[in-house]
């Protein structure tokens, strides 16, 4: 009986220890990152470590260290912010996810998909988190889907796509932030307990004031090439939201997706909720890299036709504005084909017939071209360029329409608004509701009957020019109003996508005014992004230092315009108008009969130059030498994949009464080449600053320890120099 006894006892103690679930470690990695993911014993999923990858992971797996909730939930025990709030079917304003099972994928040789899957200890309620590793360019991709199992409907209220944790001495947040020809301004700031919300409130063209990007640094402020750094952006170009919170315990939680901000969403039986994808990447070594890291998988998988071919373009904006017709085109056609431009980029003003787009506050919405400044239609426009071997460019704002056109007195019901409420004007006009089906059809008409009536179109500037105001649909049901913000975007995606698989040849930019539609929920359907209106030099140069950050500079036009500028009634020479254009994806505004023959000759030899380099600068690392925030020069470099060739691009941001130079100590240089230095874009009438290096061959060893040293006096005083591998 003794015996017997004892083996009872044994066995219930021997299923006592059975049941307590066994921890589990599921790793995220690329080469040198890696997210360690541990569902603990009580089955639930934790945060185990973020950072530099080790060769054997089992080691990180073989010891008990401090995790963190991995994607945290409103529920009974947790007292800040969380990444899932929703109202169960009976009421509950709980939700409790316990891990129900993994499974990794190769995608191919690159990419690694990694996908967990959660489930409501109680309830119908199902959340798959989904990973992306792209090992080569140490970037992470993540977003969750959420489908609801019960026989009721569940309302969401919070619904992140991301929940990072971090445990630091110290924390500093880096953001973007702007308006309308100010953009991408970096402002950053200690974190201290409590919360940071940086978001967006717009609905649409919702970047104008902050954008979807952010730069987090540890144990100190952020600095260029030192200091572990998580760079982070949302691939949504709808309401965004980023919840930085410091705890008790100087802990820090970084909840990141789209806004819920009048946004609860009720997710039907069956439903599934997608969100979009965050895009996030760790650096011990600053932000060069996390800038490199994202350039090289953007060209790859972030923006459309990223490796391929750039046109310099002349548009007649600026020099016409709406006054234009047949003769001044052609003539400005003529102008371009001859100093050396690839594309003719036709902006607003083309079209509207009842009511002629004469000025903004008419026509938006009637894509019929206007036979009165247009008597051949665009087909006379695109068999002047073909005669003159250039490309043929056009302008649409398909999104957006004025009071006065055709189409609001036909569907005055097609506009988003409020009932009983006052329909508010931004730059006199209304936003098309795109969560009504018949609208999302006459919007993808507007481009795909362009394109077809006129195939001799090759580019295509889609625009954008306000944000929402009086946040209704005529079209959606009472109850569904809280869905406008993400059926907009939603079907915005789709239309975008639907254009672009039928017409993958012809190039699209991302304009949106300027800044407000630059994210890679948008760019995956664009070649080029227009960051802002402002072709002013001196802004110019801390707006493309913004967004270059997270953004290639293949896709980052740059123009240059009249002066004085039109925007900030600024005067600079011509050179430098040049050389911040260069620095990007060269096109003009100024026109070739603006100009004096040495401004001619001048502009004519730039382009050519332009195009000898512009592969450099356009696919090459970018290195970040002196910030234009910190220093009175700034300083930045483009270097080839085989180090062969470098464009180093200088700026004085500020004058300096008594000038003390700074050494320029390069980057990315192949230490044991030698390069010959030429400087381009030489100014005819004055002697250059660059005389002691001219024609002078250094090795990268040198450039990169030694440095330069050479003066620059005057504000936006510009110098650009070439290195080339011997």
């Amino acid at each position: 009986m003794k015996n017997d006894r004892f083996m009872i006892i044994f066995f219930l103690l021997m299923c006592s220890f059975s049941a307590a679930k066994a921890v589990e470690y599921i790793p995220v990695t690329t080469t040198n990152t890696c997210l360690l993911l541990k569902v603990n014993e009580k089955n639930r999923l934790e945060q185990a470590y973020f950072g530099t990858s080790v060769k054997d992971i089992n080691e990180m797996m073989s010891v008990d260290t401090k995790t963190f909730s991995s994607y945290s939930t409103f529920g009974t025990d947790h007292v800040f912010e969380a990444a899932l709030r929703a109202i169960q079917s009976d009421g509950n304003t709980s939700v409790e996810l316990g891990y129900v099972a993994s499974s990794v994928k190769q995608i191919d040789d690159n990419i690694v998909q990694t996908t967990i899957e959660l489930k409501d200890e109680y309830y119908d309620l199902f959340v798959t988190i989904h990973y992306r590793a792209y090992r080569r360019e140490d970037i992470l991709e993540q977003w969750v889907e959420i489908r609801n199992g019960q026989k009721k409907s569940v309302r969401l209220t919070d619904f992140a796509s991301s929940d990072l944790s971090f445990d630091a001495s110290e924390y500093y947040v880096s953001h973007f932030h702007g308006d309308w020809a100010n953009e991408m301004n970096i402002s950053e700031q200690k974190l201290t307990e409590g919360i940071k919300i940086v978001d967006s409130k717009l609905g649409v063209r919702t970047h104008q004031f902050t954008h979807p990007s952010f730069l987090l640094s540890l144990n100190g402020p952020l600095a260029e090439n030192a200091g572990e750094t998580i760079g982070g952006t949302l691939a949504w170009p709808g309401n965004f939201r980023f919840c930085f919170e410091v705890d008790n315990y100087n802990r820090l939680r970084v909840i990141s997706g789209a806004n819920p901000y009048a946004s609860e969403y009720t997710l039907e039986k069956g439903e599934v909720f997608k969100t979009p994808a965050f895009l996030f990447a760790y650096s011990r070594e600053g932000a060069g890299t996390i800038t490199r890291n994202f350039h090289r998988w953007a060209r790859t998988y972030g923006i459309k036709n990223g490796n391929g071919e750039r046109s310099v373009l002349l548009n007649n904006w600026e020099a016409t504005y709406f006054d234009f017709d047949e003769v001044k085109l052609t003539k400005i056609i003529d102008d371009a084909a001859r100093m050396g431009f690839e594309l003719f980029l036709l902006d607003d003003g083309w079209f509207g017939r009842k009511y002629p787009r004469n000025s903004d506050n008419a026509g938006l919405g009637d894509w019929q071209t206007n036979t009165s400044k247009l008597p051949g239609g665009i087909p006379y426009l695109i068999d002047e360029c073909r005669k003159r071997n250039i490309k043929f460019g056009i302008w649409i704002e398909p999104e957006m329409v004025n009071p006065k056109s055709e189409l609001y007195e036909k569907h005055p019901d097609w506009v988003i608004s409020q009932p009983h409420r006052e329909r508010t004007l931004l730059r006199n006009q209304l936003i098309l509701d795109l969560s009504n089906p018949q609208v999302q059809e006459f919007v993808f008409n507007t481009v795909d009957n362009l394109l077809q009536e006129n195939p001799g179109i090759e580019y295509v500037k889609w625009d954008c020019n306000r944000y929402v105001f009086n946040s209704g649909s005529p079209y959606l049901p009472a109850d569904k109003q809280t869905h406008l913000f993400f059926d907009y975007t939603r079907r915005l995606m789709e239309i975008m996508e639907k254009i672009g698989a039928k017409y993958p040849n012809v190039t699209f930019m991302a304009c949106s005014g300027g800044g407000g539609r630059i994210d890679y929920g948008s760019m995956q359907y664009f070649d080029e992004y227009w960051i802002s209106d402002n072709n002013d030099p001196l802004q110019r140069i801390i707006t493309q230092w913004g967004a270059q950050y997270f953004f290639p500079t293949i896709g980052l036009a740059s123009h240059v315009s009249a002066s004085p500028n039109h925007i900030s009634g600024r005067s600079m020479s011509l050179k430098c108008r040049f050389d911040i254009a260069m620095a990007a994806k060269l096109g003009m505004d100024l026109q070739p009969s603006q100009m004096t023959e040495k401004e001619y000759e001048f502009s004519k030899n730039a382009i050519r130059t332009y195009k000898e380099i512009r592969r450099t600068i356009l696919t090459g690392d970018l290195y970040r030498i002196l910030s234009p925030y910190r220093n009175n020069r700034t300083v930045y470099m483009y270097v080839d994949a085989d180090r062969d060739e470098a464009i180093v691009f200088n700026f004085m941001v500020r004058k300096e009464v008594y000038p003390n130079p700074p050494t320029i100590v390069l980057q990315g240089l192949q230490p044991e080449k030698r390069y010959l230095l030429t400087e381009i874009n030489k100014n005819p009438d004055s002697r250059s600053r660059f005389d002691k290096y001219e024609g002078r061959v250094f090795s990268g060893e040198y450039l990169m320890t030694a440095g330069l040293n050479f003066t620059l006096y005057n504000e936006m005083e510009s110098l650009v120099f070439k290195l080339s591998a011997q």
